[in-house]
Formats: C-alpha cells, structure tokens, sequence
C-alpha cells in the first residue's frame, strides 16, 4: 500500500529551544521523516534559537546526531540526511533581551510562511511573541506552536490566552497535544463518522460504559521537580485524556473542518457533571525491589501530589446521559499502554441461557503500543455438544492490516508539524477548550486540596490502588487488564 504525500509550500520555521530535549527526540526527527517523505522543499529553511554559544555547524551535528538516534536505522541515508542538514542555521538568541532577533528577521526570506515552534517553558511563551511583533518578524499568516503545560489552573490559562491574543490572532495560534495526532485517534473519528455500523449504537441505549486509560511503567524520573508541581491531573487529565474523552463523546460536526470539530468538543466539556469526592481515586507509587519511591524521584518527603488518578465522570447530554466514562492514567504500572474501550451493554435476552449468553461486545482503540483496533464479539465454540459461546476479537493491527507502509505512518509530533504549516487547525486546542477544560478541573483540585487528602501508596508494577478497582466493582464493573 502506497501512502499519498502532499507537499507543502516553502517555510520558514524557528525552533525556540531548538537545542532542548524536546526538539532533540521529536521536533527534529519527525522533520526529518517528512524531508525523506517528500513533503519538505528544499528550500525551506529551519532555524534553531537557544542560548547556548553554537554556529551553523554545531547546530548541523546535533541535528544530525538527534536523526541518528531517533530514527529508525533503515532511513538512515547519509545523502538524504546531508541535503536535510542544508535546512540549518542557528542564532543565539536571548528569549528575554534584545539578542539575536534583528539577525532571525533578516534571515527570513519574503512571500513564505511562517512557523514558530514554541519550545520552551510557558513563561518564555509571552515574551517570545510580543519580541516576534516587535522586531517585525511576524505576519499576518504567520503561526505560533505551544507546548503544553498551558496555565495551571483557569487562571493562569486565560492570562496566557489573553497575552498571546495581544500579538496573534487564534487563528495563528496553535496549542499541541500530541496525543491528537496519533494515527489510532484520528481513525476513531473515521470509524465513528465513516461506517454506518457503529454511529447508531453510539449512545447510551447501547453502550454500558466507557474505559479510557494511559498506563505508564515508568516513574516520574529526572522530572520530579516539574510533576510534583503539576500531578496526574494537570499532567495528563486535563489534556490528554480530555481530549480523548472529548473525541469518543462529541456528535457529529457538520464537516471534517477545525472549528466545527472544536466547537463540538467544546460542548461535551462544558456538558462535564462536577465530580464527586467518592468517584476519584489518587494515588503516589511506593519503591520497587530496584526502583525508588515517588516521594524519593520527586524530593519531596511530605509530597501528596498523585502519580495515579482514577475517576468516573459523566456526560449529561442527550447522547450520554447515565453512561459513566471511567478514566485512569498513571506511572510506575504493570505495563505501558494506552487504550480507548467502549463496553457495549448485553442483549436484552439471551436465548442460550444465563451462563453462556451474557457476553458484551467490547470495540478497543489501542492508541501505544501496537496501535489498532479490536471488536470482541460472541461466537459458537467450534465443535459437537451443543451450543457453547466463546468470546473472540476481530483484530485490526495497523502493522498487519496495512502491510509495511501501514506499519511506518507519521509520528504524532510530524503529522502536526505539518499540519501548522497547512494552517489546519482541527487537531489543535482553542482558546476556549483550554478554559473550559481548566473550568471543570479546578473545582477537583481546590476539593482535595481544602480536605487535605493524601494519595494512596500503590505496589510499583501493580495495576494502581486497590481503591481504584472498587471504583468500578461498586457499579458492578470492572477495569479492563493493563498489559
């Protein structure tokens, strides 16, 4: 199978923080994948910006360096990564003086986008844009990427929204989740708006609940300092799994276009009920036999900041109403995995008795690892002896179903990269979804916060707290395993 790429036209791109970790393991060799793809002329120019004392070719080698390590060795080709290295320039800049930025202007060349890629910490973010204006690099269809944390609570968010609004309008402005430009969840919108299999019984008449969970193995690591400030829930809630949850409950915009998708998901959060105290589950990882504590990786021996969370949450619309979508995410896990699973409810009547008949079908959005999707559905078990039924998935794994091109599909980070350049906005955040998303998850914060609850010690390698499984077992469910 044969993918179709659609070039671009010529760009300019700065990478703010174009030498920091993020630009080093994504940024970088996802431009790379598309330059070998064919989707970046040669004569679009990427320029890095940082403080760090580097020229032209210190800049080209690490480059070069980032390619080799995080690409696959099989697109290693050392003429196509000399011709892509062509791309490079580098200026030191000062985020928050006056350095470097007369030298950006006069690199960008006239009658060509524009992109810059914020990578950087958020309260670089303002200073950035108001220099941008200042120093007359920015257009009028010039484009702005940033980078997640956006605020930390509501107010902070609208303070950010309201400082880049004063030199971009929104819809230069593009806030990433790279969580939306997995290939998985943007075919849960295909498979919901293309197949008139599943729309239908998309509702609360047929579905009994939905799980979404991203499963971590490990700890919080060298960022200790940063997730202790933020938690699961400002971590991975408010953004990741929001807008997951926003993909799975959204009806049907009018058309594939970037403000009638958001405007769709904009209404499933504001329709969010207020969580209640009984319904959320926290929890912090203790030490493994070879691995330290969350209280040891984040330094802070009094922490109540949660590396789990667990909660149940419903949706009071029309569609929704009494379905419980259940979310969990957490770090130090049995295993890594991120999946979407819609459990369908059991057919009114089992004409094959009670024991053999009650067997729900259940559709899986695998979104890491092993990126696809499976439907278990009720069949008779092969054989004499009357009617036994067993439970059996049709299996969809993008590897297998699309054959070696299926299998090399752009990373999250390059897909989006592009999709700037284009100026499509629908797999980014607006302004108001932002807010919204703020809005509804201070109240659980500030809740836990006044109580002084403290998270619950879970086994490293576990599937989370004991608590988190009640939460389900309560209404006569259960979590799907994390493996």
């Amino acid at each position: 199978m044969v993918s179709r790429v659609i070039p671009v036209d010529n760009f300019d791109l700065v990478i703010f923080g174009g030498t920091g970790d993020l630009a080093r393991r994504k940024i970088l060799p996802g431009l790379y994948r598309r330059f070998v793809a064919g989707q970046i002329p040669d004569e679009t120019r990427i320029i890095g910006a940082a403080r760090s004392e580097h020229d032209d070719d210190d800049y080209r080698h690490f480059v070069q360096d980032a390619v080799c390590e995080f690409v696959a060795s099989k697109k290693h080709d050392q003429e196509q990564i000399n011709a892509f290295l062509k791309l490079f320039f580098y200026v030191k800049t000062d985020a928050l003086g006056e350095e470097g930025w007369d030298k950006i202007a006069s690199m960008m060349k006239p009658d060509v986008i524009r992109v810059f890629y914020f990578s950087v910490g958020p309260r670089l973010f303002s200073p950035i844009a108001e220099r941008l204006h200042r120093f007359e690099i920015a257009q009028d269809d010039s484009r702005i990427v940033v980078e997640k944390p956006f605020g930390r609570d509501l107010e902070t968010a609208r303070a950010l929204n309201q400082e880049l609004a004063s030199h971009f309008d929104e819809h230069q402005i593009f806030r990433i989740d790279h969580y939306l430009g997995k290939e998985t969840v943007q075919n849960l919108m295909a498979v919901r708006f293309g197949n008139i299999l599943f729309e239908p019984l998309w509702n609360s008449q047929y579905v009994d609940h939905i799980q979404i969970t991203v499963a971590e193995t490990v700890g919080v690591g060298g960022r200790g300092g940063y997730y202790d400030k933020s938690g699961a829930i400002r971590d991975m809630v408010q953004n990741h799994l929001m807008q997951l949850l926003c993909l799975i409950a959204m009806e049907p915009p009018s058309q594939f276009e970037h403000d009638a998708v958001r405007d769709e998901k904009l209404k499933v959060i504001r329709a969010l009920d207020p969580v209640e105290r009984d319904e959320i589950v926290r929890g912090q990882y203790g030490a493994g036999d070879d691995s330290s504590s969350y209280l040891e990786d984040s330094e802070n021996p009094e922490s109540t900041t949660e590396s789990f969370i667990a909660m149940k949450v419903q949706v009071s619309n029309w569609r929704w109403k009494g379905t419980p979508i259940y979310l969990r995410t957490g770090k130090r896990l049995r295993a890594r995995a991120s999946e979407i699973a819609v459990v369908f409810k059991d057919p009114p009547h089992s004409i094959f008795g009670q024991q053999d008949g009650r067997r729900g079908n259940v559709l899986v959005i695998r979104l890491q690892p092993d990126e696809g999707m499976n439907l278990r559905v009720t069949i008779k078990e092969p054989g004499p002896g009357g009617m036994r039924l067993i439970e059996v998935p049709l299996d969809m794994s993008f590897a297998e179903a699309l054959g070696e091109d299926g299998a090399d599909f752009p990373d999250a980070y390059e897909r989006l990269i592009m999709d700037v350049v284009r100026g499509n906005q629908t797999l980014f955040m607006r302004g108001d979804e932002v807010e919204a998303a703020w809005a509804w998850t201070d109240p659980i914060i500030e809740a836990w916060q006044e109580r002084g609850d403290k998270p619950i010690t879970y086994d490293t390698g576990s599937s989370g707290p004991d608590d988190a499984l009640a939460l389900l077992h309560r209404d006569g469910r259960r979590w799907r395993e994390i493996k």
